[in-house]
């Protein structure tokens, strides 16, 4: 249940010829305190309740809980979330043996496009390919949660 990942922004949209799936994404925050988040998402109509701890000081791992609920119980949620809810389509990119979730955000967060590979390590080598930009791991402006109190369009 943790949860290894690294963030970087995203040059070009070449990712999307590679893509082998894509999945539109809406997600809101019950609770974004800086210990732990607990978001809504509504994927492809299938909800999930996700919990996740503080990240490390580099930000490369923290704990991640995640469980299925209806779409029902998902749309209610998203009701009592935070504003803003996040709209977004997430590509997946097969990228030697990583795949690469590369997210394309719409509404107050449109312009913005950020990829994410998960690992078993932290020190884990991974191909980067050529759309790859500036890595953003651990800097939190770039989190799902912040982006939902602080919009790319702000900046």
């Amino acid at each position: 249940m943790i949860e290894i990942e690294r963030k970087f922004l995203v040059i070009s949209n070449s990712y999307k010829t590679e893509a082998f799936k894509s999945s539109r994404i809406t997600q809101g925050f019950l609770n974004t305190h800086k210990e732990r988040t607990v978001r809504i998402r509504l994927k492809n109509n299938v909800g999930f309740i996700t919990v996740k701890g503080a990240s490390t000081k580099d930000g490369l791992s923290r704990f991640e809980w995640e469980k299925e609920i209806t779409k029902y119980e998902a749309e209610a949620l998203l009701k009592l979330c935070e504003p803003v809810v996040i709209d977004k389509t997430r590509y997946e990119i097969k990228v030697g043996n990583h795949v690469f979730e590369v997210d394309e955000f719409y509404g107050e967060n449109d312009g913005l496009v950020i990829a994410e590979v998960e690992l078993n390590t932290e020190d884990e080598a991974f191909f980067k390919p050529d759309w790859l930009g500036k890595e953003v791991t651990g800097d939190i402006k770039y989190y799902n949660s912040q982006l939902s109190k602080k919009p790319f369009k702000t900046w």
